[in-house]
């Protein structure tokens, strides 16, 4: 219980900079929805350019971060060599990436359709370059257990973005007639967002100057690099695949799309998307704290049993996230401008998926910690492939909606094949019986808030409320010791 504690302690802290963190950039989302109109497209360009952008990170960090987990973990591992090795390739695959893309910018522009601003492009990829960088500095972090550090320094580049942003979506337009703010126009909003993320990653690069300043290029090890890299070339095909899983569908829409009004459709999906995200700003700061806990914890019988535990804990906070923001989604939808509430239909399907991703991430240990990392690969290849055949087949027909039907198709699949394989070589006693009962009562739940058609807002809203308090109550039910525990350890303080 004392390793489930400090996954618990862990998980807010990691929380903190992930769940908050990202709940407060959520007022960029009203900010550039309420700025930059959906007829425009110009969110849509946002959309697809931060697709891109998440794929090429993963493509740049090629599961070093994992890696750096299982070779700094081993035993008599020299952790100052591993973090060194880790650190230099990754920072040269990004150097060299970024020149790369300076070198062929004009071709690379034309062809994702930003020739009349090829400037998107060459600063995310700069902006890329630097996130991969960071990453295994943020790796660190999480090693050597500085959670609130990483916290920090997650925090800043947040409340720098805000920041930034507020002075130019809000103070700006009222102060462009005055000398110094010349620089300002209006037409150009996109273009600002992608500058203040420039600008913000790079100050936030300054916060690891302690972890740079005990950096020696000579503790890299190019033996151990190639090891790591037959660790890390399956974790690769693995990432790439799985951020697929999410962005593909915002890759591929401009190519599939048959409307003229591409872009604004994108916008529209890409907007009410955010509000979805709820789910993975969960399943991220669980994955921050339970990623160094499982390799920590090794193969034993114990560490098993928790495995299954947290899964089921996990499937029902998840579901409850999931409930609220169903049952409140005629407040949440507020976050975006109403020319984009068409796209609301979306939500639900897009955040079930966000769950399936956290439950195939959860179920992903049994190859990481068994080496066995080439089945992650092949069977989110396969999810991916699904993913794929309902975006081409659908989209030309239900437009975006396909985009979050392949979503939650292609996490399906994951998640039965990496149960059912990985139950053959690394059984971990999930109480799926449980898993499956909470995921039936909850589309009950939401079965009986979407089917019950009440006019009056404020009634909805009190019916709605109703049912989530019931989905609570069966929770404090089923683990009613656990709650009693915890109860009594309070009054036992006070």
């Amino acid at each position: 219980m004392s390793s489930l504690r400090k996954l618990l302690s862990d998980s807010l802290v990691y929380g903190l900079s992930s769940i908050v963190g990202r709940f407060l950039n959520y007022l960029l989302v009203p900010l550039y929805t309420y700025h930059i109109s959906a007829v425009s497209g110009g969110y849509g360009v946002v959309t697809n350019i931060y697709a891109y952008t998440a794929l090429l990170l993963v493509v740049l960090t090629f599961g070093m971060e994992t890696t750096f987990f299982y070779f700094a973990n081993k035993d008599g591992a020299n952790g100052r060599q591993v973090f060194s090795t880790a650190l230099t390739a990754v920072g040269s695959v990004s150097l060299f990436f970024v020149l790369a893309v300076l070198l062929l910018l004009g071709p690379i522009a034309a062809a994702m359709g930003y020739e009349s601003h090829p400037e998107y492009i060459a600063v995310m990829a700069v902006v890329v370059a630097l996130d991969a960088f960071q990453a295994i500095l943020f790796a660190r972090l999480r090693f050597e257990n500085k959670a609130w550090k990483f916290a920090a320094l997650k925090l800043a580049f947040i409340v720098l973005n805000i920041g930034m942003n507020l002075f130019v979506f809000l103070v700006a337009p009222r102060w462009q007639h005055l000398g110094f703010m010349q620089w300002y126009d209006e037409q150009n909003n996109v273009g600002y967002i992608f500058y203040i993320n420039l600008l913000c990653t790079a100050l936030v690069t300054f916060g690891f100057w302690r972890e740079l300043k005990g950096f020696k290029l000579s503790t890299f090890h190019f033996p151990l690099l190639k090891r790591m890299l037959r660790y890390a070339w399956p974790l690769l095909i693995f990432g790439i695949v799985g951020i697929l899983n999410q962005v593909l569908d915002k890759i591929l829409f401009p190519f599939l799309y048959p409307g003229a009004d591409m872009r604004e459709q994108l916008g529209i999906y890409g907007a009410c998307v955010k509000i979805a995200m709820i789910m993975a700003m969960i399943t991220q700061a669980f994955r921050y704290a339970y990623e160094p806990f499982v390799f920590a914890g090794g193969k034993g019988e114990k560490s098993k049993e928790s495995q299954a535990l947290v899964m089921k804990y996990f499937v029902m906070f998840t579901l409850l996230a999931f409930m609220v923001v169903v049952c409140y989604i005629d407040l949440f939808k507020y976050i975006i401008r109403s020319d984009y509430w068409e796209g609301l239909r979306a939500v639900p399907i897009v955040m079930m998926a966000e769950i399936l991703m956290g439950v195939y991430f959860n179920l992903s240990f049994w190859y990481k910690l068994t080496a066995k990392t080439y089945w992650g690969a092949i069977m989110s290849a396969i999810g991916c492939a699904v993913l794929v055949l309902v975006n081409v087949i659908l989209v030309p027909k239900i437009g975006y909606m396909a985009c979050a039907w392949g979503g939650l198709a292609g996490y399906g699949t994951c998640v039965l094949l990496s149960f059912f394989i990985g139950q053959r070589h690394y059984h971990v006693p999930y109480p799926v019986a449980a898993i499956l009962g909470w995921f039936a009562f909850a589309f009950a739940m939401y079965a009986a808030s979407t089917m019950v058609n009440i006019d009056n807002l404020w009634l909805r809203l009190g019916y709605n409320t109703l049912l989530l308090l019931v989905f609570i109550a069966a929770i404090l039910y089923s683990e009613r010791d656990l709650v009693s525990k915890v109860v009594g350890k309070l009054l036992k303080k006070k």
